[in-house]
């Protein structure tokens, strides 16, 4: 199982790749939105290193949701997605390890663009290191909570809409504390501990529930 499971992981980093790479488009997406803020924002440095936090926190957000449709879909098309019902490996385990293969793809680069994409807001380092490890830390729990809405909507042809409105509800409290995390780093009127320990503690719950309520979805398209 564990041979399975881990041939699943790398094929869809391979398929990730081929078809165009999901992290490239969350990118530049990031980086499309960090630059068009301070244009319309203006050129005050200190307003722009006070909200610069929350921007690459929304920007994180709104482009992880760009490849999400396609996390199941594809398999849905293909087939693939039978199979992985009808495997002997729980359906819950495969959700677990696609989701973490679509974190490796688009997450991770969010995660390692931020600090220069903070330099352009004006972050200082402490900053930087609080909006950068918030994001590590975070940005898992926004693909798996997106893996749910991702499964809801498997069968819809276009369903990137409909997964949008599912899944900003369910980050919502995500966005909260990261943001908070992040903002405390950079030198707020509360602890950067507080937050960023509810911060993983959101991510580990969605890590662990998440794969059971998005493979109950799936089967549920299924039949």
């Amino acid at each position: 199982m564990k041979r399975t499971l881990l041939a699943l992981f790398w094929r869809d980093i391979t398929l990730a790749r081929r078809v165009g790479g999901g992290g490239v488009m969350g990118v530049v997406f990031f980086l499309s939105l960090v630059t068009v803020v301070p244009f319309a924002i203006g050129p005050d440095l200190n307003l722009l290193s006070r909200i610069g936090p929350a921007i690459l926190w929304i920007a994180a957000l709104l482009s992880g949701l760009l490849g999400l449709d396609r996390l199941f879909q594809a398999d849905e098309e293909d087939g693939s997605l039978d199979l992985f019902r009808l495997s002997p490996a729980p359906l819950e385990l495969v959700v677990l390890v696609k989701c973490a293969a679509h974190w490796c793809v688009t997450g991770l680069p969010l995660v390692l663009a931020a600090p220069l994409f903070g330099l352009m807001l004006a972050l200082d380092g402490p900053a930087l290191g609080g909006v950068t490890l918030s994001l590590l830390v975070g940005t898992p729990a926004l693909t798996f909570l997106g893996a749910i809405g991702a499964a809801l909507t498997v069968s819809l042809r276009r369903g990137g809409l409909l997964l949008s409105i599912l899944v900003i509800p369910l980050a919502v409290p995500v966005l909260i504390f990261g943001v908070s995390a992040a903002t405390a780093a950079g030198g707020g009127t509360m602890p950067f501990l507080t937050p960023f320990l509810v911060l993983c503690a959101l991510s580990l719950a969605a890590i662990a529930l998440s794969p059971f309520a998005a493979a109950a979805a799936l089967r549920s398209a299924g039949e």
